[in-house]
């Protein structure tokens, strides 16, 4: 999946679009993804100056991004102005070594369980075949009430036109 598709299914752009690539996508089970750390980045201007770190809470969202690909193609759904995917929780996170500009990560996750639209995920983020990351994250597929809709009444899909 190029990213092309995964602009289709995700909400997010730049400069929080945190996929690039996914390379295997089993529904109802895993997927495995790619995000490229490039010093072009805008949070490398401030974390730090000295010495570029991908903060950790990035690393998270990544993951998190790759569970969202995986809900939407698992269970046919896609995010639009009328619904959102967040988190619901984040358990057992672990960093263990730095990223930064030039490592390209590799986002594994894998589908626990999902009930009433809240999925548990086990996921990780490796560095060259390490570990970098690790958490439990779960996250919930939500309609937004109708107030929250935008004022031109557009219910058009992320991606459509």
């Amino acid at each position: 999946m190029d990213i092309h598709e995964i602009l289709r299914l995700l909400p997010h752009r730049y400069p929080i679009i945190l996929v690039d690539r996914v390379l295997e996508l089993e529904p109802g089970k895993r997927i495995a993804a790619l995000k490229n750390v490039s010093v072009n980045e805008p949070v490398f201007s401030g974390h730090f100056p000295h010495y570029p770190v991908m903060p950790g809470v990035l690393i998270i969202e990544a993951l998190a991004q790759a569970a969202a690909i995986l809900s939407f193609v698992t269970f046919d759904k896609r995010a639009d102005r009328n619904s959102v995917y967040y988190f619901a929780g984040i358990d057992n996170a672990r960093f263990k070594r730095p990223v930064g500009p030039g490592d390209q990560l590799r986002l594994e996750v894998e589908l626990l369980r999902e009930m009433r639209g809240i999925g548990k995920f086990s996921a990780r983020a490796l560095v060259d075949g390490q570990v970098a990351a690790e958490a439990t994250l779960l996250c919930a597929y939500r309609q937004l009430p109708a107030t929250a809709a935008p004022a031109d009444g557009n219910s058009m899909r992320v991606g459509e036109s």
